[in-house]
């Protein structure tokens, strides 16, 4: 292992975000807030990760897969760490309830410790809508495509460390051009989503923030009731749209600034948008048998669904309250995910669509024990890497979902709660059902449970393998 490539990545790392976080001040400054002591932290912060990439700038530096992966699983703790700090120091919360907070916006799953978040100073606020965005497309993505500055050949190995999907596509010669051109979409749709939210009745600072959340599938807002706080239908349904383009694969949306279409075109995409207008139309009928006007079950039905499959987490009304049928539709929605290549987190279509036509595959072999059968997406033949890399995913993930589900159980909480809230970390989709629904929060846990939350959080956010890849002794042994 060389210590100066992980240290180099780290410096950089931490100086960009530092520079971002510079922009909690102009907030400060606009609302006449003080930040004197975060002011401080962030300085020395700044200038001790600054200084030691000055130091290491001429360092050639080129990770291998096994130094990726470690300095990502090191990084999202960095990020936890230097997150949480204005939260400790400014609102009254543990070290470790800013710490969930501040994964939690990394990770962009959006589950918040606050009670009341409209008592909150407007730089904290917009911190916590800033940790969505920059976790939303992935820290790690942003340095592979500023990587120029200290690797001009681009590392590779760190974007699939970080990638959530099956495989990496490379749209252009140079993976860094590639981080570039997705963050240059990413930064297009949270521009047209804000000032869309604004010309239906948001502030700038609402709008801002809410984009933020949107577009990175996260979910913290402003208002102690999310978006329900606004009623208005033209801003849930700018939501509702926006939330489906962001669980859409985001090479997609490049390919369109090139005019190409392709990437609409991939089964993927279709059932992810069959599934979406299927569970919608199903929970609007179930929740208009409850309420008269079919335009408002509707509405709230298809913001829902678009929220959980997303995994964004926002909400117009207490969902939790709803039917038994309702809440079951929901529940399947919580199941689903995004695309591969979404900042939206579960365990994504993709995954469903493998395992669905593996399993076809088997029961074509049972009636034609001679025949071979292989499994195709996309016109293109998918290997046993692939089909047994999708299935043990699946496994590891109802896995870290039941111990999570049973250790919140074991600490006495009902059964809706620990199995909704253990998806919903795992998932990164924010809130559940029960205790932690979408009218509650996550501040009733001890600080040793936000812990474990956090790093379940985490998990979910770099997809299992990476984090658990870490407990072999094989990886270890070669460093």
């Amino acid at each position: 292992m060389n210590a100066k490539n992980i240290l180099k990545l780290f410096s950089f790392i931490g100086t960009t975000v530092g520079a971002f976080f510079f922009l909690d001040f102009i907030v400060a400054l606009i609302y006449n807030e003080n930040l004197l002591q975060f002011s401080i932290f962030l300085a020395v912060f700044f200038a001790i990760n600054f200084i030691i990439w000055y130091f290491l700038k001429d360092h050639k530096m080129k990770l291998n897969i096994k130094e990726s992966i470690l300095s990502v699983n090191l990084l999202w703790l960095m990020l936890g760490v230097v997150g949480a700090m204005p939260l400790w120091l400014y609102t009254d919360v543990s070290f470790a309830s800013a710490f969930f907070e501040a994964i939690s916006g990394f990770t962009t799953t959006g589950a918040t410790v606050y009670s009341n978040i409209e008592a909150l100073p407007h730089f904290i606020l917009f911190h916590r809508s800033l940790m969505h965005w920059l976790g939303g497309m992935g820290i790690i993505v942003l340095g592979v495509g500023l990587l120029s500055i200290i690797n001009p050949t681009g590392s590779l190995s760190l974007f699939k460390a970080e990638s959530t999907g099956i495989t990496l596509e490379k749209l252009t010669p140079k993976i860094k051009d590639t981080a570039l051109v997705l963050w240059g979409v990413y930064v297009a749709l949270t521009a047209a989503d804000a000032i869309c939210l604004k010309i239906f009745g948001m502030n700038w600072f609402d709008a801002i923030n809410h984009a933020f959340a949107t577009i990175s599938t996260g979910g913290f807002s402003t208002k102690n009731h999310s978006l329900g706080y606004f009623n208005s239908y033209p801003i849930y349904w700018i939501t509702t749209i926006f939330m489906v383009l962001s669980g859409v694969n985001f090479l997609a949306h490049v390919k369109l600034f090139y005019k190409d279409t392709s990437g609409y075109k991939t089964e993927e995409f279709k059932w992810y948008i069959i599934v979406f207008f299927v569970l919608s139309s199903a929970l609007t009928l179930v929740h208009s048998f409850h309420n008269a006007d079919i335009d408002s079950a509707a509405t709230h039905s298809f913001f829902t669904v678009a929220s959980v499959m997303s995994t964004t987490g926002f909400a117009t009304t207490d969902y939790g309250v709803w039917s038994h049928a309702a809440i079951g539709i929901i529940f399947i929605a919580m199941l689903v995910g995004g695309n591969t290549g979404s900042t939206a987190g579960g365990i994504k279509i993709i995954r469903y669509l493998i395992m669905f036509k593996t399993l076809t595959a088997e029961l074509k072999r049972i009636v034609h024990p001679n025949a071979h059968i292989s499994v195709f997406v996309d016109n293109k033949k998918l290997s046993s890497t692939v089909l047994t890399s999708t299935f043990a995913f699946f496994f590891i993930y109802v896995v870290t979902v039941a111990v999570l589900a049973v250790y919140i159980y074991a600490m006495g909480y009902d059964a809706m709660t620990s199995i909704s809230g253990s998806l919903a970390l795992v998932g990164n989709i924010g809130p559940g059902f029960g205790g932690v629904g979408p009218a509650e929060n996550f501040a009733q846990f001890s600080d040793i449970d936000k812990i474990v939350f956090s790093i379940g959080m985490i998990i979910g956010r770099l997809e299992f393998y990476t984090v658990f890849v870490l407990l072999s002794r094989e990886f270890w042994k070669k460093f």
